[in-house]
Parts: C-alpha cells; structure tokens; sequence
C-alpha cells in the first residue's frame, strides 16, 4: 500500500534520492529547501508501508510572471513502482493546492520530447497541451515541450476555500491521519 502526503522538511533527502535514480535533471539540496520553504503546499511524496519514499512532485507557483500560475519542477517514481497511478496522484495533489491555496490559473510543466511516457501521461491522463517547444531546453540539447493546463474549473475552490477558512489548519503531516483532507491524502 502507499500513501500520497504532503512532504516534511525531513522527506527532501529521501526526494533527492529518488530524483538520483530516476531522472537525469539534478538539484542541490538547495533548491528543495527553497522549494519547501517557498510553497510547502506544493510538495507532495508517495510513502510506502515501510515508510521509503518511492515517488515525488516538487512543484512552485511562478512569482515572475503577470498571471498567477504554477510550475511542475520534478516529478519521479522509483521504477519499481510505476504503473499504480503514483504519477497522476502526485500531480493531482500539487495541482489541487496551486488551485485551492494560491488561486492558480494554470499550471505549467517542461518534458523532454522524446520521453514519450511522460507525453503520455500529461496529454492523455492529465489533460495537458502542448503550448510551445523550447529547443536545446537540456543540458543534452534534448528539446523540452513546454505544456499547459488550464484550472480555471478548480478556481471555484480557491474562493469557497478562503470563504470557508478563516484561520490557517496545522496538520501533523503524517501520512494519512485522520486530520488530513482527502485531497491531500489518499491510499492506493
């Protein structure tokens, strides 16, 4: 059985780890650090039974920009366990809290072109589009697809959740505690 939760400050060795094995765009522990100091709602982690990370999403909302959105930076699942739908909870959960937590318009995402599981994934699963290609975007000179989705249709829960909530929820970030909203933690 694993859980989708939302990453802790003590997860980001464990993400690195599994962006190590599975992907060849790296990052200094560095960038985790300001990604979960920046937008600790956007980082999500898949936990095994034995409590081993096996999948991410790191993701940000992007400050330089006119319109409010947000940006996939990584997202990995270890190999042995791909094929249970890890990839679309992970993105799920960060897309939902760009939406309810920072009014997110849209949410946008780099992949190399010839990764053509991925391209699965976020055109036929996710329902992404290709909004341009970026050539040489890879330190390889692999070009990158740079893709959209729209979630203007989530925009309504950014405003019922601000009607609704008044004061800010601390939740203990365990894995799918009973505090938790079923948004942030599901079992598969």
């Amino acid at each position: 059985m694993v859980c989708i939760r939302r990453a802790r400050a003590d997860d980001l060795l464990a993400m690195q780890e599994c962006n190590l094995i599975c992907l060849p765009e790296n990052y200094q522990m560095k960038y985790y650090l300001y990604h979960i100091l920046s937008w600790p709602q956007l980082l999500y982690v898949a936990e095994d039974y034995n409590s081993k990370i096996v999948g991410y999403v790191l993701a940000k909302m992007e400050e330089e920009s006119t319109d409010c959105h947000g940006h996939i930076t990584s997202l990995a699942v270890l190999r042995t366990h791909r094929k249970l739908g890890l990839a679309t909870k992970l993105m799920t959960a960060a897309q939902t809290a760009m939406a309810q937590v920072h009014g997110a318009e849209y949410v946008s995402l780099h992949v190399r072109r010839g990764n053509r599981a991925a391209v699965n994934l976020y055109t036929r699963t996710l329902g992404y589009r290709i909004h341009d290609i970026e050539a040489r975007y890879y330190a390889d000179g692999e070009d990158a697809y740079d893709m959209r989705k729209q979630l203007k249709s989530m925009k309504h829960l950014h405003q019922q959740h601000n009607n609704h909530h008044h004061h800010h929820h601390h939740h203990s970030g365990g894995c799918c505690s009973a505090d938790e909203k079923p948004s942030t933690a599901t079992r598969t």
